[in-house]
């Protein structure tokens, strides 16, 4: 069984792109039941469809245990493979859409990986502060891109994927991973941070050649 009993250690988890290091500043320890591992698939299908532009994204403060990071890492990864499909159905530059078709295999990739762990484990990712935090910001971004097509469309859709992956990649070093309690779990996160560094730094050379 996944432990949700034992303290996560403080630490900050990045609103999707307003800031890299605010979503957990106040996560500190509770402890707190697991739900029926029945319902995993389920949490996770219910995770939200968009990212978060810089400007819509809003800081959240939350008290998480093991299947609340679960939940998290879930609704962050359904993020980035929804926005992944608007790139491929709405950009103009091949390598925004193929950006945006890596990003739906890897990240879909990695939720059913989340999601297989969490169903073993008996445990049901748990809805909390922060996800729903992000989910509330994607919405409002999904509005914002689809507002925009072409160049522009290309150009806030990779802004947003290098401040996404910049949160993330500092999330799991300085929280998710040191936080995380089951081991498994640990793991997971630990497995994924490589593809994240690689998303980043393809996200910036793509963007660099667009503003040129």
């Amino acid at each position: 069984m996944l432990d949700t009993t034992r303290p996560i250690r403080s630490g900050a988890f990045p609103s999707l792109a307003l800031s890299a290091l605010v979503l957990l500043t106040a996560c500190g320890t509770r402890d707190a039941a697991t739900s029926d591992s029945a319902r995993a698939a389920d949490s996770a299908a219910a995770a939200s469809t968009s990212m978060a532009p810089a400007d819509t994204a809003k800081p959240a403060s939350a008290t998480l245990n093991d299947a609340q990071i679960a939940h998290v890492a879930v609704t962050a990864n359904a993020i980035d493979s929804a926005a992944g499909r608007m790139a491929v159905q709405k950009g103009a530059a091949k390598s925004v859409k193929d950006f945006g078709q890596t990003m739906i295999d890897d990240h879909t990739g990695v939720n059913k990986q989340a999601v297989a762990l969490a169903t073993k484990l008996s445990v049901t990712p748990e809805d909390n502060d922060v996800s729903r935090s992000l989910k509330s910001a994607a919405d409002a971004a999904t509005a914002n891109l689809q507002g925009k097509s072409g160049a522009d469309f290309d150009r806030a859709y990779i802004d947003n994927e290098v401040s996404y992956h910049q949160g993330v990649l500092d999330a799991l070093d300085q929280t998710l991973i040191p936080g995380a309690q089951n081991a498994e779990l640990k793991g997971l996160l630990e497995k994924v941070r490589p593809a994240i560094a690689a998303h980043l730094a393809r996200a910036k050379s793509i963007q660099s050649s667009l503003n040129k």
